[in-house]
């Protein structure tokens, strides 16, 4: 009989690299079976796209940081997951930013914690199909800075909804299908903008070995409310410092990576290129880190 440990690794394989997080991902884990993430992410944003898709190469950024992810199996459906970022912030711009804030100005690093996040998401189906539900609440981990560009996230309290739908091939047994949709409801940035946001992921993914997997796929978001680029000069000053968190953003990434399992641990890279936006930035992200797996329901000698 193929131990819960394996049934999870041939559970996850196809599925690792998807474009969302695993707290978003349709198929859990066996009952205390689970996993630790440690994965490193840079996103190098070029510049910023306007409201009628003109390319704007004003003001760049460089982002990177590591994440610390636990995904656990509490009961043979219902799974919980927790993680928290440390993130590092620089603005690279040729031209001074237009914020003129000492971070932004100095172009040096700024690093901080920035958000835990909690999630739980209970599977319908078996081993060949899953329809998901899923709630996740994501607290800043303190009061840090969110105006400029060289910042490391919004500070704002975030509660999401979202389901996924997950399907293993019969016809090829080696190739999964996965589908999502996150409805984002954010705290108020200002008095009067509730920047809330939708976010909708695809991804196919093959095992081309037993131990080598690839994945391609699409991610598109929308945010249901903000400012459009070409309306910041004219807002209130407060609104323009804030604007990456209040710019009514609309983009598709493409998403592509590949996985190695060791036996031990999967390794695993992808590349996220941003390929069409209004209102926000354009950008890459690379992203690289390895999971390990761990089985608590096996009995102690």
């Amino acid at each position: 009989m193929i131990s819960a440990l394996r049934y999870l690794l041939a559970a996850a394989a196809a599925l690792l690299l998807l474009p969302a997080p695993t707290s978003a991902q349709a198929f859990t884990p066996p009952p205390r079976v689970g996993s630790a993430t440690l994965s490193w992410q840079w996103v190098d944003n070029t510049g910023h796209v306007l409201s009628d898709g003109t390319f704007l190469p004003l003001g760049q950024s460089v982002t990177t940081s590591a994440l610390v992810e636990v995904d656990y199996g509490v009961t043979e459906r219902f799974a919980a997951t927790g993680a928290v970022p440390y993130i590092f912030a620089k603005y690279t711009g040729a031209n001074p930013p237009l914020s003129g804030l000492p971070r932004d100005t100095c172009r040096c690093w700024n690093s901080s914690f920035q958000d835990f996040s909690i999630a739980g998401r209970y599977r319908f189906g078996d081993e060949f199909w899953a329809i998901t539900p899923s709630a996740r609440l994501i607290v800043p981990s303190h009061d840090y800075a969110y105006r400029g560009e060289a910042v490391v996230g919004g500070n704002l309290t975030q509660v999401l909804m979202g389901i996924a739908g997950g399907l293993r091939l019969v016809a090829l047994p080696k190739a999964s299908l996965q589908a999502g949709y996150t409805y984002a409801l954010l705290e108020k940035a200002t008095e009067d903008l509730r920047a809330n946001r939708s976010t909708v992921t695809m991804s196919a993914g093959y095992a081309l070995t037993r131990s080598l997997y690839v994945h391609g796929g699409a991610l598109f978001m929308k945010t249901h409310s903000g400012l459009r680029i070409e309306e910041l000069p004219t807002a209130p000053l407060e609104e323009q410092l804030q604007a990456d968190r209040l710019l009514k953003m609309r983009y598709w990434h493409l998403t592509g990576g590949v996985s190695y399992s060791t036996g031990f641990a999967d390794f695993f890279v992808s590349v996220e290129p941003y390929v069409w936006g209004r209102d926000t930035h354009d950008a890459i992200a690379y992203n690289v880190g390895a999971t390990w797996y761990f089985d608590l329901s096996r009995p102690r000698p």
